[in-house]
């Protein structure tokens, strides 16, 4: 629907929407695609840190999807950095229509610090937030089941009422899942 630099250029709030938010590389735009069952509504590079803008998605008349930036990546300078700080916190902290926050972990990789600080932020905005713990198909069953579980514990005492699940875009693993999360928060805010 749009894409933007400035929070001030924001659609004014009506539908709900979705935000999905991760480190650089952990699968947030293939998931989105997976999600949504397109190959290329989010850009997938192999290089971090290409989502420089709040990409806005329309679902079908019930809400959107918003693409934020990626966080972490070392390879961009400090002025870019600092602006995706301002433009991804305010939107977190301000935006009144958003319903709900899938925060993408790679599942080798989850709760870094940078996770970590981005759980600090959501937290005055008191928002609900869904772990989707990507890439699970890299993990044997039983690494995924003890990852899930100590993320789980973790984020419990971390940011409560947080939930999290494994989720594989290549296995197309945890779909359901994840889409009931997400119809739950567009029938809570609609």
């Amino acid at each position: 629907m749009i894409s933007v630099h400035d929070p001030d250029k924001l659609p004014p709030d009506g539908l709900p929407e979705v935000a999905f938010i991760g480190r650089s590389n952990a699968g947030k735009s293939s998931a989105i695609n997976t999600l949504a069952g397109r190959r290329r509504l989010a850009f997938v590079s192999k290089t971090p840190g290409r989502t420089q803008l709040i990409n806005i998605f329309e679902v079908g008349g019930a809400g959107f999807v918003v693409d934020l930036p990626g966080y972490g990546y070392a390879g961009v300078p400090v002025a870019v950095r600092e602006h995706w700080d301002t433009l991804v916190g305010r939107y977190l902290q301000e935006r009144r229509a958003l319903g709900g926050v899938i925060l993408v972990m790679d599942s080798r990789h989850p709760l870094t610090p940078l996770d970590q600080r981005l759980l600090d932020w959501l937290r005055p905005a008191a928002r609900e937030v869904h772990v989707l713990l990507t890439k699970s198909d890299k993990l044997t069953y039983q690494q995924s089941q003890r990852t899930l579980s100590q993320v789980r514990k973790d984020l419990q005492a971390a940011y409560p009422g947080a939930t999290a699940q494994l989720f594989s875009s290549l296995k197309r693993t945890g779909l359901d899942e994840a889409h009931a999360r997400i119809d739950g928060w567009f029938a809570a805010g609609a």
